[in-house]
């Protein structure tokens, strides 16, 4: 083995691979530049601080892209199929990374996109895939895919709520009173609905009124449904991964969705059973 494929496979293991003390060092410190990058990219949209500070953030700044390049780079470079990662979701994340900041050195109108630099944020997604963290990411996505045909229900159900309401709306208040057209009606609507209540449209007429009030009743009756919904479904995710496991006396393995006890042995499948019983 050469001491180039030496250095490149240590790279690799120290890059690419989370599971690993080096690995979890590396991400673990990654972390900690991306959110200090966010923080400098933060302090520099307040106006007053920007234009006391513009040249000292602006280095700062440039020595984020530097660290960022040259990690982009050390992927690239050990990575075993560069193309494919080039071409990923995070391999193209990384480049947008660090892409506004080389503009903006050798054009000054590019300062402008250097907002693109909160698009790191998706880096900590990366980060974030260790051992803890992908396991409960595995819970979040199995209830959002359970609960996914009951949302795009309710979500259908309350857009034809806000569709009738807003045209409700628009006929009875008209164009004198703010509701100049149906979609602005909807707008009303979904203000009213969701419990906001900006206020920069109002029903002036006693049927109107009614009308909202009505509304918000059903906002404050509704707004909870999504949230039970992926609630209930995390709860099963999180028990169906409980139900995994091997059957303590028999070693019985993939037990059906709610059984409490195995179906091979009898034996209590969790612990706070075998106690009571």
């Amino acid at each position: 083995m050469t001491t180039a494929t030496s250095r490149r496979e240590r790279l690799h293991t120290v890059i690419f691979q989370t599971d690993t003390p080096a690995g979890r060092r590396f991400d673990q410190t990654l972390l900690v530049v991306i959110l200090l990058s966010l923080l400098v990219t933060i302090i520099d949209s307040i106006q007053s601080i920007h234009r006391d500070y513009a040249t000292f953030l602006a280095w700062i700044e440039w020595g984020f892209t530097l660290v960022f390049a040259v990690e982009y780079l050390l992927r690239l470079y050990c990575s075993p199929r560069p193309l494919k990662y080039a071409f990923s979701f995070y391999g193209l994340v990384d480049l947008l990374a660090i892409v506004p900041g080389v503009l903006a050195i050798y054009y000054s109108d590019a300062q402008y996109l250097l907002i693109v630099r909160i698009i790191r944020m998706l880096r900590i997604f990366r980060v974030l895939k260790l051992g803890t963290y992908l396991r409960q990411a595995h819970y979040l996505l199995a209830a959002l895919q359970g609960s996914k045909q009951k949302i795009i229900v309710f979500l259908v159900s309350v857009s034809t709520l806000v569709t009738v309401f807003g045209t409700l709306m628009y006929v009875i208040e008209g164009p004198q009173n703010g509701f100049t057209s149906i979609p602005k009606g909807i707008y009303w609507a979904i203000v009213t609905l969701t419990t906001v209540g900006f206020g920069d449209i109002v029903p002036k007429t006693p049927l109107g009124q009614m009308v909202s009030s009505v509304v918000m009743i059903i906002g404050y009756s509704i707004i909870a449904v999504p949230t039970g919904i992926f609630t209930a479904e995390l709860a099963n995710a999180m028990r169906g991964e409980q139900l995994k496991h091997d059957c303590p006396v028999c070693a019985k393995k993939h037990h059906e969705h709610g059984a409490a006890f195995c179906s091979r042995c009898g034996n209590a499948l969790f612990a706070k059973q075998n106690d009571s019983a």
